[in-house]
């Protein structure tokens, strides 16, 4: 008896992929069988009915197992999108409120529209016990009062914990004397130098609850990460977290395929627009009745990319589906968000194109099919947003490449993608200028003393001390350290967003509104005269960098091109903190200083990268301290019969292109490190490589990478060898933010090189 396929409304679109080559890998993850069990006995019985009220008479394994752990201990849940890892921390908490009701829960999102979800969600249960309430810098201020005297679920963000609630704790007295409970929720977002601050501010809130006698249960929950239980720890200061990562909710069947856009440039190795590509898709499934979400990176890229593909529609004649596209993104109001967010949930919309705000847990109902374009970044971010697929048990889940050397790193090697494992969530709460702005903080909320090495870790008196010989504290005849200053406010002065206590402010001259801040060490190369400077996925040109006031005032910029300063870098090596041998070369880790001063900018185009014109600038040189790997080659890997330009250039696109890959062990960005290559430096006497931290202090990012070098330099090695370009382009050895303007490079000798230190 012939066997009769469900026919799928993407087969059409992917038989054409096939046919045209664009399709580099379609492969087929089979659905995943639920495990279910009885709502455990113990459950207080309000919860339990609210549970059957809404037509749950059984939990998924995972929450089960989950709802246990939080009974015995801190608790990080690590499952994959839509297994319902909200009730896992839900359970555990409203079991508590409605067991003693004068306990406190602290909910920690990294969004408002997050909380504002879980908000509805915790309402829509409707336990009697729970009496939830938001509490952020979108709060009216006459309904504060009211919610900290009466709300026993406050839902919050780290920025509001961190300036408005620590620091006035006296108002948050009864919440704290009662707080029983703490979810950190989509806790993988935590990492990099926000999650160093977080983690700080954490260690802040243990320190101001213990002060009114309380020690509450940490729970925490996050998408698929290499190192869950180190992260929580991390984050929070708390030992043997229990580890839940086995889902037991019903995975859909999924079609997973890689989509390159074809080549337009056999010379420049340029393609089509991977925005265009995906464009054509949206339109091609909306056609087909699957309802769709792409993930783009920027706020323009959205726009762009809805406009295109309804005006794909209207050209095919349909004209009823183009009004049924929609992008969502951050900038619109909150009731223009609540109604896309409706019209989804309602089925009215058939795609939507979002920046990664849709990639965190907020119900939108279940999709179709999930278009990721360009790499995300991480692994971990690309299932996440691969998880929106899959309504009525089966879904197609793309990958559209990008220009970029990991997008076609991947597509290369398609089947090792889907078998990579996720990378680790890498932070360091001990950075020594986010740890001394943190402990001025924490004096303010109370005098530091002994005790807080139990919060605050054992290395806090040693950078008290500092700071008070800095004049920042002043310390008591009984050992304590009380602020210097006590008409300051210093967790005003701290963004979350910044490594430096040195920071410049970047503001829209046109709207004066405060668009973030960037540490001064990096604001020479990133916000200088005339540089164009990306915030949330709109982009400005700054009109002036004042160094004095801390500040770069902007204006918004839709020219057609971007700008990459030119610099000159040196590094010195301050203390080694690890060295080994491995693949003939001496592999150090440990702190160095480096030096840039830019000395002018280019602006190329867009369109084909081309150079436009060179344009100088007059800034002083900076310096900072920070974490870093470096290596020295000798001579038979280096081999010294080359000639010092392809010496140097065969160093400079080796370090490039490990920097490119860096990210595939660590969850960081290119942005987030920076190198230097050189034939003779003057510490290690010979050619050497360094790849650091770019934040001051350094967040772990390249620490990583020393224990993990073997698999860097293989990456690095396949992605240079493996590029069909002649002389090196933009997917393999040429860098986006070289100081150098990527001069000289050797794509060919870089190979060589890592294929030397390969072979031994």
């Amino acid at each position: 008896m012939a066997v009769v396929r469900d026919i799928e409304p993407w087969d059409g679109l992917l038989a054409a992929g096939r046919e045209d080559e664009r399709l580099v890998m379609q492969a087929a993850v089979n659905r995943r069988p639920p495990r279910a069990v009885a709502l455990p006995e113990e459950l207080h019985a309000e919860v339990a009915d609210a549970l059957r009220g809404h037509g749950i008479e059984r939990l998924w394994s995972h929450q089960a197992e989950a709802l246990h752990a939080a009974w015995a201990g801190p608790t990080i849940v690590t499952t994959g999108t839509a297994s319902g890892k909200s009730l896992c921390f839900q359970l555990p908490t409203l079991d508590v409120l409605c067991a003693d009701r004068r306990a406190r829960a602290l909910y920690l999102y990294p969004t408002k529209a997050l909380a504002q979800d879980q908000a509805r969600a915790l309402n829509a249960l409707g336990v009697k016990g729970a009496r939830p309430a938001i509490y952020d810098g979108d709060t009216p201020r006459e309904q504060r009062a009211a919610i900290r005297r009466r709300a026993n679920v406050v839902l919050t963000n780290a920025d509001m914990l961190h300036v408005g609630i620590l620091p006035n704790h006296r108002a948050w007295a009864d919440f704290f004397a009662n707080l029983a409970v703490v979810v950190v929720d989509e806790a993988h977002v935590y990492r990099g130098v926000f999650g160093s601050h977080v983690a700080n501010v954490l260690r802040r809130l243990r320190r101001v609850a213990d002060a009114y006698g309380t020690a509450p249960r940490l729970l925490l929950a996050s998408a698929t990460i290499a190192n869950p239980a180190e992260l929580a720890e991390r984050l929070t200061g708390l030992e043997d977290f229990a580890v839940v990562d086995r889902d037991g909710s019903p995975g859909s069947r999924k079609t997973i395929a890689m989509w390159n856009p074809p080549i337009l440039d056999e010379r420049l190795a340029t393609r089509r627009s991977a925005l265009a590509e995906a464009a054509d898709l949206l339109a091609t499934l909306v056609t087909e009745g699957a309802r769709t979400i792409v993930f783009m990176k920027s706020r323009k890229a959205v726009e762009l990319m809805a406009r295109f593909a309804t005006l794909a529609l209207q050209d095919a004649g349909h004209g009823d589906l183009a009004a049924r596209i929609a992008p969502y993104r951050a900038g619109y109001t909150p009731q223009q968000r609540r109604q896309l967010e409706r019209r989804l949930v309602e089925g009215e919309l058939l795609g939507v194109v979002s920046t990664d705000a849709l990639e965190l847990g907020i119900d939108i109902g279940s999709l179709d099919a999930a278009i990721c374009v360009t790499f995300p970044g991480t692994v971990a971010s690309l299932r996440q947003m691969w998880g929106r697929a899959g309504r009525r048990g089966r879904g197609l889940a793309v990958y559209v490449a990008g220009e970029d050397a990991l997008d076609q790193f991947f597509c290369r090697h398609p089947d090792e993608f889907l078998d990579r494992p996720v990378e680790a969530a890498i932070l360091d709460h001990e950075n020594e200028q986010i740890h001394a702005a943190h402990l001025l903080c924490a004096a303010h909320e109370g005098p530091l003393e002994a005790a807080d090495a139990a919060t605050l870790g054992d290395g806090w008196e040693a950078v008290a001390a500092e700071l008070a010989r800095n004049g920042d504290l002043r310390r008591r005849p009984n050992g304590t350290y009380v602020p210097a200053r006590t008409d300051e406010f210093p967790a005003a002065a701290v963004s979350l967003r910044s490594a430096g206590r040195d920071a410049v402010v970047i503001v829209d001259a046109a709207s004066g509104e405060l668009l973030g801040t960037i540490d001064l060490a990096r604001a020479h190369s990133t916000v200088h005269d005339g540089a164009i400077y990306l915030h949330g996925g709109r982009s400005f040109e700054v009109a002036e960098l004042d160094l004095e006031a801390r500040r770069a005032l902007v204006r918004p910029f839709d020219g057609d091109w971007y700008t990459q300063p030119k610099r000159e870098t040196d590094t010195q090596i301050e203390r080694l903190l690890d060295r080994r041998e491995v693949l003939g070369v001496r592999l150090s880790f440990g702190v160095v200083v480096v030096t840039e001063q830019v000395l002018a900018y280019q602006r190329k185009r867009l369109s084909d990268h081309e150079a436009v014109d060179l344009v100088a600038l007059d800034l002083p040189p900076t310096s900072f301290a920070t974490q870093a790997l470096w290596y020295e080659l000798p001579g038979a890997i280096v081999s010294p019969a080359l000639p010092l330009d392809q010496l140097l250039g065969a160093l400079h696109a080796a370090e490039h292109s490990q920097i490119a890959v860096l990210p595939l062990l660590a969850m960081c960005d290119r942005w987030d490190i920076g190198g230097l290559s050189t034939n003779l430096h003057p510490q290690t006497g010979g050619p050497t490589i360094f790849i650091y931290d770019g934040h001051p202090g350094g967040i772990g990012i390249t620490r990583r990478g020393f224990l993990a070098f073997d698999a860097l330099v293989d990456d690095a090695h396949r992605l240079v060898s493996e590029c069909p370009c002649e002389k090196g382009c933009p997917s393999c050895v040429q860098s986006p933010k070289c100081g150098n303007l990527n001069e000289p490079l050797s794509k060919h000798g870089a190979a060589a090189l890592m294929g030397r230190m390969l072979a031994r």
